[in-house]
């Protein structure tokens, strides 16, 4: 599992290894003198320190949770071997490795073309036809993948280098295609949602459903962008497709299009839960890989699923880190304590929403989304249940800022992504991404303050009370 443990070049300083000895040893030093000290600033202290040493994220929660154990309380080992364990024993874990599966067989096969081909034929004719293909291309691999790097990968290798060869500026292409990937966790199967709801105990088929809407607004609004900006500086269209060649085109990516409906429509219905609908989105996308498109042999597959249980072992690895650091600040009433701060402080729903976005933004600048969900939900959650806040509203909110978070340095990992496709430097990619990143935060702006575009849908449907 080396995606777990950096690399540590020979001429490395020695120096940060030093730091999580002193960190350790402050809460020992502390109990041993006697002094009373807030419990929260340890525990963050802890953890920011491990972190700052360049430790993976997972390792240094781990990590914080059994120096603080061992140090500053009487809880038996035993007992932290068990919550290890009877943390990742939820049904809904399950999802991932599935969701994981069916991403890399989508991946690894033509749909991402089949599907850039079919757009194409629909807008291509439009001012920046290609650039708006891209948009549209990205957000209907996204609804198959569930996965922003994956969608940057599978559409912008194919779309970019076309871009290139029409005539678009490469930062044009490039700023499209790394802000339209990060529609990947904004729509089922979305593991991003389904970290939350496991940080939670929130319905992931209502977060599901609760996508859809704002999947459907952000991708139209970075698509205005898109034309604007093509208009404006007169960049190349699309010769328009006859009926026939859209037509051609929807047969082809038909298959890949349907896993869409098996997900969403299986959950609504009721047919399957949202783990069950995992399941058969990973039989699904082998059957239609490997028999209908054929671009994925059997001899092939071994390797496919070495690389999900690759992935889906490093996302666990995190999830069962961030549960015990979650139990840890659940008995040291740290979220309670936070809660009750902003109600004597008089903090409202907009300021406390406000407060969140600031964290999160700040936060998406040094982690990446699976941590950040899994260790700030369960801090923030409690006081927007008190606040009045909607579960489901809450957790779109936050996984709109996980999106934001995958576009601007420097851990933004669409942007790294991108910069290998378009063989482009971070800088100047983050200079080419701003209109639409500016876009991203508007309509985060709204997402968090119109509850109604998260909620009505589920609602509609029934599965929301109220």
């Amino acid at each position: 599992m080396s995606t777990l443990v950096p690399a540590v070049r020979a001429d490395a300083p020695r120096w940060p290894a030093l730091i999580p000895i002193a960190i350790i040893g402050l809460p020992l030093a502390v109990k041993l003198a006697g002094q009373p000290l807030n419990n929260a600033w340890i525990i963050f202290a802890l953890l920011i320190g491990l972190m700052l040493t360049g430790m993976p994220v997972s390792i240094s929660l781990g990590l914080t949770v059994l120096t603080y154990l061992f140090t500053m309380t009487n809880v038996p080992i035993e007992s932290v071997a068990l919550k290890l364990f009877t943390g990742i024993e939820r049904f809904e874990i399950m999802a991932i490795p599935f969701f994981i599966l069916a991403g890399t067989f989508l991946t690894h096969g033509g749909v991402a073309r089949r599907m850039i081909n079919f757009a194409t034929a629909m807008i291509g004719h439009w001012h920046g036809g290609l650039g708006l293909s891209g948009v549209m291309a990205c957000a209907l691999f996204a609804a198959v993948s569930g996965s922003s790097p994956a969608t940057v990968v599978a559409i912008g290798s194919v779309i970019l280098p076309a871009m290139v060869k029409q005539g678009f500026p490469p930062r044009f292409g490039a700023g499209v295609i790394t802000t339209s990937g990060a529609l990947g966790i904004l729509i089922p199967p979305s593991i991003v949602m389904v970290m939350y709801a496991v940080a939670t105990n929130t319905s992931v088929g209502a977060l599901f459903i609760a996508g859809i809407v704002p999947w459907l607004v952000l991708a139209t609004m970075l698509g205005l962008v898109t034309w604007w900006r093509a208009r404006k500086f007169n960049y190349p269209r699309q010769p328009k497709a006859s009926w026939g060649e859209r037509l051609r085109a929807f047969r082809a990516a038909i298959w890949g299009l349907l896993l869409i409906v098996v997900v969403i429509g299986g959950i609504y219905t009721g047919i399957f839960t949202p783990t069950e609908a995992a399941a058969m989105s990973a039989v699904y996308a082998f059957f239609v890989a490997v028999f209908v498109y054929k671009d994925m042999t059997l001899k092939q597959v071994p390797k496919a699923l070495l690389d999900s249980a690759n992935m889906s072992a490093m996302l666990l690895y995190i999830i069962t880190n961030a549960v015990m650091f979650s139990y840890l600040m659940t008995s040291e009433n740290i979220p309670q304590e936070l809660a009750a701060w902003m109600l004597d402080k008089h903090l409202g729903v907009i300021a406390f929403l406000l407060f969140v976005n600031i964290i999160l933004l700040l936060a998406g600048n040094v982690m990446e989304p699976s941590s950040i969900v899994l260790i700030m939900a369960p801090i923030l959650f409690p006081v927007a249940l008190k606040l009045g806040i909607d579960p489901v509203h809450f957790g779109i909110m936050m996984t709109v800022n996980m999106e934001v978070g995958m576009c601007h340095p420097p851990v933004g990992l669409n942007l790294y992504v991108a910069s290998g496709i378009a063989k482009m430097g971070i800088t100047e990619l983050t200079i080419a991404v701003w209109p639409w990143l500016l876009t991203m935060l508007v309509f985060l702006v709204i997402v968090t303050y119109w509850p109604a575009m998260s909620i009505w849908l589920p609602k509609t449907l029934g599965m929301m009370g109220g």
